[in-house]
């Protein structure tokens, strides 16, 4: 990969410094000395807050008397108790009046489908205090990412803040009002179930990506619309994709579908930056985030009109025009 991914792809598995204003009265004040000796682990903190515990509550009248018991009881239910005793995390707890809002608690806890997946879900590598949290999309051990905002009160994708900076041995607990679930199709699903990808899904049968596009992971796809293909086809001079595919070859289709896609890893708006990316076709497109945009190599520019849709396997952007690298 160039250099210029480097600059592209700026959350990864880091955070960069970004302080939130919270004041004193509004997280509470450590009184004990707190060293890495008399800490417990991530499950072992959990368990002491099933009695509630608002010490560092951002709004001590919201999140009063919250408890993380299921949180706790589905650590043990899906077998990864001993990974969060020993990994060093940062985890996002939904409150048991989350959980209970989807009808769950401690005693059915273990019965619900894709437990483990959703679990990972909620958390991140490394330790993230909150004056580390900077806005943008955070990768999880899902692999899928979640979006942290801080406009209006700090945010995990939809979820509420409501407890900061728990520190255990090894890591940090934040408590949230909502539980997160993850993607749960994969990119060719996704395509599948939206009708304004039908030009789209057409092109991938014919060019025999459907496989590589619902198992491959990492993947950043920028999806053109049936409206993107119609103007495609108009600019060209063709009635249908049959003709334009017969012109070009199944080949050169496959080379112009591989264009659309980065195989580098998850993109997501929050890393778009200026300069030039290689595709999945070894061919260059260039961004220009005033748009934002991508140039393709004739100087055709298309929009991107639509951002950050995740999938299992990767994240899908929609653009206005087919680029090209014919």
């Amino acid at each position: 990969m160039t250099t210029s991914i480097n600059r592209f792809i700026k959350g990864g598995m880091y955070l960069f410094l970004a302080l939130i204003i919270v004041s004193c009265s509004e997280i509470g004040e450590q009184t004990d000395p707190v060293t890495q000796s008399n800490l417990k682990s991530i499950p072992e903190v959990l368990k002491t807050l099933e009695q509630g515990d608002a010490g560092q509550d951002v709004n001590a009248r919201r999140s009063a008397g919250a408890t993380y018991a299921t949180f706790n009881a589905a650590l043990g239910k899906s077998g990864l108790a001993s990974v969060f005793s020993r990994n060093d995390l940062t985890v996002f707890a939904p409150t048991d009046a989350a959980f209970a809002a989807l009808g769950l608690n401690p005693g059915n806890i273990g019965s619900v489908e894709g437990l483990t997946n959703i679990l990972l879900y909620h958390v991140v590598a490394g330790s993230v205090f909150s004056t580390d949290l900077t806005a943008g999309f955070v990768p999880t051990l899902n692999g899928a990412a979640v979006k942290i905002s801080l406009m209006g009160g700090a945010k995990v994708n939809e979820a509420n803040i409501v407890m900061v900076d728990k520190q255990a041995r090894n890591g940090v607990i934040h408590g949230i009002d909502r539980v997160l679930l993850p993607p749960a199709e994969n990119i060719m699903q996704l395509v599948d179930g939206n009708q304004d990808f039908s030009i789209l899904k057409t092109a991938i049968d014919a060019a025999g990506l459907r496989e590589a596009l619902a198992t491959t992971n990492d993947l950043t796809v920028f999806a053109p619309t049936n409206q993107a293909f119609f103007n495609l086809l108009e600019e060209l001079g063709y009635d249908s994709l049959g003709k334009l595919v017969g012109a070009i070859g199944t080949d050169g289709l496959i080379s112009v579908l591989k264009y659309h896609v980065f195989a580098g890893g998850r993109i997501y708006s929050s890393d778009l930056s200026n300069g030039d990316i290689t595709m999945f076709s070894e061919d260059k497109v260039t961004v220009d985030v005033s748009g934002p945009k991508l140039i393709d190599l004739g100087g055709r520019e298309s929009m991107i009109i639509g951002t950050d849709v995740q999938a299992t396997n990767g994240v899908v952007h929609v653009i206005d025009t087919v680029i090209l690298n014919l």
